[in-house]
């Protein structure tokens, strides 16, 4: 599976999450050229302030493969990860990181604590943003207009 069909995938789940009112980010776990795990965001529907696309993506592909460690395995999501799921990203020990659109305000990877760079960070993944970029932008701008409006 290509890199910009991982990132479709990925935008799919992010605009299913929009349409059921969650904020508009998906995620995808390829290993292998398949996808093994996916998810979109469902905090609100689980009022579970932790079920970010890239965790749901993350538990499902673990699931799928019976192991807490998803050696091999690259990430795509929408959004630049949060602290919370640059963390689960490393936990996981994923290869590498695909992302979409940055996230200056709330971003991990490449903004605020830039937690691959930190000297904790057991597990850094290779990291490429810019996939897809505009489409996944375009989402979450389009989302919060409509909210505002």
């Amino acid at each position: 599976m290509s890199r910009l069909n991982s990132m479709d995938e990925a935008l799919t789940e992010a605009r299913a999450a929009g349409a059921r009112g969650e904020t508009p980010v998906g995620a995808v776990v390829v290993l292998d050229g398949a996808v093994i795990g996916r998810g979109g965001n469902e905090t609100r529907a689980r009022l579970d302030p932790t079920a970010h696309a890239e965790v749901l993506a993350i538990r499902r592909a673990c699931e799928a493969i019976g192991s807490e460690r998803l050696v091999g395995a690259d990430l795509y999501v929408t959004l630049e990860p949060c602290a919370l799921c640059a963390a689960a990203i490393s936990f996981a020990r994923i290869r590498r990181l695909y992302f979409g659109a940055a996230d200056p305000k709330g971003g991990a990877v490449e903004h605020g604590p830039r937690f691959y760079g930190q000297d904790t960070c057991h597990h850094a993944p290779e990291v490429y943003s810019g996939i897809g970029e505009g489409d996944a932008a375009a989402l979450l701008r389009d989302f919060f207009r409509a909210r505002r409006d």
